[in-house]
């Protein structure tokens, strides 16, 4: 029975898009042995994709592109149904030079990829704390760039504005230059006088509603990390947000992370090879997650301001004739080496709450 499955089976390979998904089937020797298009991007439309591929073979694995953002319903659904599902990258641009470019071809090229075994990055469940985080952390992100731009946009106006106006609102503090504006009546004189009060009325009423989002979000963020991530709060150097960042890159599953070298390679902190000739050196990582790679690097900024074992370090390599990039690095790499089995805790206590 166990040959005639393996002999059977088939590999699911689809191409994700906002209103519609692929599927293509292929069989163990690599032949595609069925098309399935525009499938509808709800649940009846997954398992109807499902059960048109196990209409072909027996389906136990699937390679799905963006398993984090369009395809992530289909991802839970065949996980549900107990399928494999690996998350596949696009197609690479040579390969696509040579063979073009339809929906079809990509998701073939998702389906061998699983054959080859190419495939190896388990998706994000995204079902518990960690996803929570992850969305409250793109919000906070959001507000935090915006509230950047509003400050920005008022005072470029102020540094044009009339002599007076200027004095009297532009201060060093954004609070101060904010309250100033926010209270400024309306204007009796021409056009331009009066657009320019509400314009800057507008503004810093925009500046105090991010604020307020900002504070909200902030509260929610303490509670949930005090709560989800309780050990990675009492290293040195990390806060509710550098926590909240490192436990959504790891996410809910975090059997994804193999050792603390996945995580690494994850964060954009792993050392690569940059030697030539008599030259032995490694080089900073330009890939990975770069908001998690911001984490780590602000805790690195905090442990070299503040603590003496850092400190000790950095005296250390820099009388070695490292550069201060390069010390960055190590110490972002001796961090993660650091905090991974603390996030590993977390999220298994985390789980064991939810």
């Amino acid at each position: 029975m166990d040959g005639t499955l393996v002999q059977n089976e088939v590999i699911l390979g689809v191409d994700t898009h906002l209103d519609a998904h692929v599927g293509v089937v292929i069989n163990d020797q690599g032949k595609v042995i069925g098309i399935l298009t525009s499938i509808p991007t709800n649940r009846a439309g997954y398992l109807k994709l499902l059960t048109w591929a196990r209409t072909l073979g027996n389906v136990r694995r699937a390679g799905v592109e963006g398993t984090g953002t369009y395809g992530a319903g289909l991802a839970r659904l065949l996980r549900e149904q107990g399928i494999e599902v690996w998350e596949v990258n696009r197609p690479d641009r040579a390969k696509r030079r040579l063979q073009g470019k339809s929906d079809s071809t990509d998701a073939e090229s998702a389906a061998r990829t699983v054959l080859s075994g190419n495939a190896t990055a388990t998706p994000k469940s995204q079902s518990g704390v960690a996803e929570a985080l992850r969305m409250l952390s793109v919000v906070r992100r959001s507000a935090v760039k915006a509230r950047t731009q509003t400050i920005n946009q008022l005072r470029s106006l102020l540094i044009s504005a009339p002599d007076d106006l200027r004095e009297r609102l532009w201060k060093t503090k954004p609070e101060e230059c904010v309250a100033g504006c926010a209270r400024l009546r309306k204007a009796k004189a021409n056009v331009l006088h009066k657009t320019l009060a509400a314009t800057l009325r507008l503004l810093a009423k925009r500046w105090l509603m991010l604020s307020a989002e900002l504070k909200e979000i902030d509260v929610t963020l303490d509670r949930l990390t005090s709560q989800s991530a309780k050990r990675l709060l009492n290293q040195f150097g990390v806060g509710p947000q550098t926590a909240a960042t490192l436990i959504a890159v790891a996410g809910d599953n975090p059997e994804r992370l193999r050792n603390e070298a996945a995580l690494a390679a994850l964060c954009g902190v792993s050392p690569l090879q940059a030697s030539s000739g008599k030259t032995i050196r490694h080089r900073l990582n330009r890939g990975g997650n770069r908001s998690a790679n911001n984490a780590l690097w602000t805790i690195a900024m905090v442990r070299m301001r503040s603590e003496p074992r850092t400190q000790s370090y950095v005296a250390r390599r820099a009388a070695q004739g490292m550069s201060d990039k390069e010390i960055q690095r190590c110490l972002k790499r001796y961090i993660v080496r650091e905090l991974y089995p603390l996030i590993l805790a977390d999220l298994s206590d985390a789980a064991a709450i939810t």
